[in-house]
């Protein structure tokens, strides 16, 4: 074998067991330490890897597989996984980590672990107890969703969706978990260094969209609470301000990673890397791009592809806006935070406004959670129906710091 674990991986490899979530930050190593792991425990197994597709399509486990010898790997992604349900006495690693709750990925994933030895790799295993049925099912702890809701899940009934008001028994879920989680220390000497920047948003439009569901840009009425956290997140996102500190960021480094959202947010970077005549490619549901190999450039990604891949090309990511998933947000950080890279201190930079939709997101991330867009804007809505037309809408300047 040409590569040695540090201390940390092989500890974590003495503590693995077929049935276990190798659980380490993104960039820790876990793909070379779950491939050791294989090797030195199942080596006549067929080996199956489960992965992102744009991991897949870099050939990153076939790169990693071939440090340790192993020539023998069959890579595939999840959108695949349908492939492999009638494989048998093979050893499955399933890589980030996707079958939380209990989808259509999540029970083929149960098929094959009830015939083949396997591991999970994750970064943020769970939010709540529930991102856990599948893998509790897979591991024999219940036999079906139906037994782990029954004994564990209380729904508020006074809701139209799914909405668990408590969960019962948590010692037995505690146990289970801290049964099959296998932490991976983190000996990386990076630093990540955060830089929100306030910018301004046209708070009149603002303001008046909120008080009179209007939708301001196109003169029409705001319909349900989608539309209205939607309509408020685009007009807080196309402020001048906003776009001008973005060209100054993007000015301002050689090379550079961008995440965005919306359409109208990839269309405001593709026209601020014009205007400073700055290389872009970039990665999404219609581009598949490479990163440039030019001396400066933008590699303008959307937070659908913020995991399964690296680079350790530069040390900068601007986020144009924040996604409202905290694992999201962990997995696209990490994309520049590897083992390998030759940076020490890692700059990110956060467009962020004094409004209520930016604050909001920023507590749901920073408390680990989702924000939950729905509940918001339903919020908002109810608010402003009881509110007479002088009355001004709670919390639409509650300052972010």
């Amino acid at each position: 074998m040409s590569v040695k674990l540090y201390d940390d991986q092989l500890k974590a490899v003495e503590k693995l067991t077929s049935g276990k979530i190798l659980c380490g930050k993104v960039g820790s190593g876990k793909s070379l330490t779950a491939l050791f792991f294989y090797k030195k425990e199942y080596p006549d197994r067929d080996l199956y890897v489960i992965t992102t597709a744009k991991k897949r399509n870099d050939k990153d486990w076939e790169e990693e597989a071939s440090k340790l010898g192993i020539k023998d790997i069959t890579v595939d992604s999840w959108n695949n996984i349908k492939k492999y349900k009638s494989k048998q006495n093979s050893f499955f690693i399933f890589d980030e980590q996707r079958v939380g709750g209990f989808g259509k990925w999540a029970r083929t994933y149960i098929q094959i672990a009830r015939n083949n030895l396997w591991i999970l790799l994750s970064a943020t295993p769970g939010d709540v107890w529930t991102d856990y049925i599948s893998v509790f099912i897979a591991n024999g702890f219940y036999r079906n969703k139906t037994e782990f809701i029954a004994e564990h899940v209380e729904y508020d009934r006074f809701v139209t969706y799914p909405k668990v008001k408590a969960y019962h028994n948590v010692p037995k879920l505690m146990y289970y978990r801290d049964k099959i989680i296998v932490t991976m220390a983190d000996t990386r000497r990076t630093r990540r260094h955060k830089h929100y920047e306030l910018v301004g948003y046209d708070k009149r439009s603002y303001d008046y969209s909120l008080k009179y569901h209007w939708d301001v840009l196109n003169d029409v009425p705001v319909e349900n609470a989608s539309q209205m956290t939607q309509l408020v997140r685009r007009i807080v996102a196309t402020s001048d301000e906003r776009i001008e500190r973005a060209k100054d960021i993007l000015e301002s480094h050689d090379k550079i990673i961008c995440f965005y959202n919306y359409n109208y947010e990839l269309d405001i970077l593709r026209s601020s890397c014009e205007a400073l005549k700055k290389p872009y490619a970039e990665w999404n549901g219609h581009k598949h791009e490479d990163i440039p190999s030019d001396a400066k450039w933008a590699y303008i990604v959307h937070y659908a592809a913020a995991e399964g891949w690296n680079c350790t090309e530069t040390d900068s990511m601007l986020f144009y806006s924040m996604n409202y998933s905290y694992k999201v947000m962990e997995q696209a950080e990490g994309r520049i935070d590897r083992m390998n890279t030759e940076f020490e201190d890692l700059h990110y930079y956060y467009l962020i406004s004094n409004s209520s939709i930016d604050g909001s997101i920023m507590r749901a991330l920073k408390n680990k959670k989702k924000f939950n867009e729905g509940v918001w804007g339903n919020k908002c809505l109810k608010v402003n129906s009881k509110s007479n037309s002088s009355t001004k809408l709670k919390n639409v300047q509650e300052p972010l710091f």
